[in-house]
């Protein structure tokens, strides 16, 4: 099956330790497609998130959830609002679970010499953490059931 998302044809990295329904980044997206919602898109971005485009506002809980399961280090692209869509580097693997939400527009990120994000940072937003723990509970019933 063909992904559009950024890297997905490197995504083969396992999960740090065993996971029901989660052997790489691609089965992940694939939980996550059924999860994420309007609730969980970013409040200033709630107006764009759609049906057909589930990643809107969805970057940085999405990056964080990644790194709980593989590890590695979510990077921000500065975007010209002034805010950073968030991705991963997991060892040599890049990949962005939610490029898709640009469109065409995604071929212009660069995904290289960008600033390493850190959660206690975003997590300072209680908003943007309970978003986070949303994702994290709902895919852990995903993963039990």
């Amino acid at each position: 099956m063909a992904y559009n998302f950024y890297g997905w044809e490197g995504a083969n990295i396992s999960p740090i330790k065993k996971i029901n329904k989660i052997n790489n980044p691609r089965d992940l997206y694939d939980a996550l497609s059924n999860i994420w919602c309007e609730y969980s898109c970013a409040p200033r971005l709630r107006v764009k998130w759609s049906k057909e485009n589930k990643t809107v506002g969805q970057c940085s809980t999405t990056a964080f959830l990644v790194q709980d399961l593989f590890g590695g280090k979510v990077y921000g692209i500065k975007l010209d609002d002034g805010a950073f869509h968030c991705y991963n580097v997991v060892g040599d693997c890049i990949f962005d679970l939610t490029s898709e939400q640009f469109g065409d527009e995604a071929k212009n990120l660069v995904y290289e010499n960008n600033e390493e994000q850190f959660r206690e940072v975003h997590f300072a937003n209680k908003e943007k953490e309970e978003r986070y723990n949303y994702l994290k509970e709902e895919l852990n019933k995903y993963i039990n059931s």
